[in-house]
């Protein structure tokens, strides 16, 4: 499926500025906001950063795009979704890789105590060092 029937099939309007946002961060390495951003407008031009931000949310929510929020560092965008990978991050630089789950069944984790919840998910980050600042 094609990036302009994926976000009507989300319920979504196309736009140019919505598939360059399809596009960039599907060529990008979990981008931030302002990368994703500099994206959209290499391939279509002036686009606000707000028109960015609340598309990115949109996308977010119907499923399209995964949004990572490494703790101390702002929140970046994959369209790696539906599966159960989770995520490496530099203490140093900050780069971000995909890590496949450790056990491959979602969730792979399991509270010790799920206190009523249906739980569906674990977001799991690893923190290290890369193999760049080690050197």
């Amino acid at each position: 499926m094609g990036d302009a029937d994926l976000l009507r099939h989300a319920g979504l309007r196309v736009t140019a500025a919505r598939l360059a946002i399809m596009r960039t961060v599907r060529a990008g390495d979990h981008l931030d906001v302002d990368a994703v951003c500099r994206g959209v407008r290499e391939r279509v031009g002036q686009v606000s950063l707000q028109a960015v931000y609340d598309s990115l949310h949109a996308m977010h929510r119907a499923g399209l795009l995964r949004k990572i929020e490494p703790m101390g560092s702002p929140a970046r965008y994959e369209a790696r979704v539906g599966d159960n990978h989770h995520h490496l991050v530099c203490r140093r630089c900050g780069t971000v890789t995909d890590v496949d789950c450790v056990t491959g069944v979602a969730p792979c984790l399991d509270p010790v105590e799920s206190a009523g919840y249906l739980v569906d998910e674990a977001d799991i980050t690893f923190w290290g060092v890369c193999p760049s600042c080690q050197r």
